[in-house]
């Protein structure tokens, strides 16, 4: 055995534990990070070919791991946007420049232009409502955007889709003048009213009438209520804004045509699809057991609310609801794997795997928790362990250099 050999296993093990006891001190430094994920320094042999008589000694060889796949305990908060993932999946940011990152840091609060920033400065990333539905893009970050909200914006959305649920009287009489003629003479078996609102926010009253035309047979027609006549209803300025004929079964009293309902162009709005599918009529009173109508009067957001599904919902003066992003997940196959950069976020790899973009409660991801942050995974009881096995095997280390050095003195001495 080579006497520089031993000395230099003996710096080898000083290293090695030298590295350890920096993960050691980076854990430490950071047990009271969000969404922290611990490094552990993992030690590998290292082996000199050796002959027969004399062994040569070789060394250790460190590399460094994160336990990035390990759930940190959740901290519950008094804020909306704070953020946590229950269960596998990293929340999408990007830094100034537009590159991506992957996190579980989600102390988000708003910045000065409205977009929802962690406390490194990454923006949190999502798809948007504004043209419909989202869906994720699985194999990229194509389609994400930074959540912006708005606070002093004024929104306001047209209704679209209604229901009316009730009973219309099976005992009522059959009527010849029908209101869809718009006379003034025009009678009605039932009459309720609904509010809508057009493109614009405005207010539309609609006159719903419904009207027995023969046995199981009625009519309803719907007239906008601006044009009704003064004091009165009949005749309106203008024709229904539409009428349909319904049927129902003359055993159980259900809807049997048309399957869904009507169809109402609202003024200076869209169409309105109110659903009439559970509307009956039975031996009872005319009776309105459900009645809804979507869209909403200009109104700025009061609140911000996010469910476990990731979808981030504007709550407007009105106390409307609105959908305004969605917040996506993010995978690799191999977490662990990925590569740990500044600010508390993660960058894919080749060891790591591509990235998989999916929805909270999907196959494969978990869900978003609002008002909770994930604590850091450092145990210190263990830390600390580390440290004093860190600190003897580095002191035994030394040890075996010094005694190597002594023994190196002691051979060159013999020549005096």
């Amino acid at each position: 055995m080579s006497l520089y050999g031993m000395m230099r296993t003996g710096v080898s093990g000083m290293n090695g534990q030298a590295n350890r006891l920096s993960t050691v001190a980076d854990n430490i430094a950071n047990s009271s990070t969000n969404g922290y994920k611990r490094a552990k320094t993992e030690f590998s042999t290292l082996v000199v070919p050796s002959t027969s008589g004399s062994y040569n000694s070789g060394g250790v060889t460190t590399s460094v791991r994160n336990s990035i796949s390990t759930q940190g305990v959740l901290q519950y908060t008094t804020s909306v946007t704070d953020l946590a993932v229950e269960g596998d999946g990293f929340f999408v940011v990007q830094d100034s420049g537009g590159q991506p990152y992957l996190t579980r840091a989600g102390s988000f609060v708003l910045d000065g232009e409205g977009r929802l920033v962690n406390a490194a400065g990454f923006q949190l990333m999502g798809y948007s409502y504004a043209n419909g539905e989202p869906a994720p893009t699985a194999n990229g970050y194509a389609g994400l955007e930074p959540i912006t909200i708005a606070q002093a914006e004024l929104v306001a959305s047209p209704s679209r889709n209604g229901i009316f649920a009730g009973n219309l009287p099976l005992d009522a009489d059959i009527v010849a003048d029908l209101p869809s003629g718009n006379a003034a003479t025009a009678q009605y078996s039932a009459k309720t009213s609904l509010v809508a609102y057009g493109n614009r926010g405005e207010e539309v009253l609609l006159d719903v009438y419904f009207t027995k035309t023969a046995d199981d047979t009625w009519e309803v027609a719907v007239f906008d209520r601006a044009d009704a006549a003064p004091n009165t209803s009949f005749p309106y300025a203008s024709a229904p804004l539409a009428t349909q004929t319904l049927t129902f079964d003359a055993t159980t009293g259900k809807l049997t045509g048309p399957a869904t309902g009507i169809t109402i162009p609202v003024p200076d709005g869209d169409n309105l699809e109110l659903d009439l599918s559970t509307l009956t009529q039975l031996d009872s009173d005319f009776a309105v057991a459900d009645a809804k109508v979507d869209g909403t009067p200009p109104s700025g957001i009061e609140s911000v609310e996010i469910g476990t599904d990731g979808i981030v919902y504007a709550q407007y003066a009105d106390g409307s609801f609105r959908p305004l992003y969605r917040i996506p997940l993010a995978t690799v196959p191999s977490p662990d794997q990925l590569q740990v950069v500044s600010g508390n976020v993660f960058a894919e790899g080749a060891e790591s795997g591509a990235v998989r973009i999916g929805f909270a409660g999907e196959a494969g991801f978990g869900k978003v928790v609002s008002g909770a942050l994930e604590n850091s995974n450092v145990d210190i009881a263990q830390e600390l362990t580390d440290m004093i096995e860190s600190q003897r095997s580095y002191t035994a280390n030394s040890k075996v250099f010094q005694t190597g050095s002594d023994l190196m003195e002691l051979l060159v001495n013999l020549k005096r």
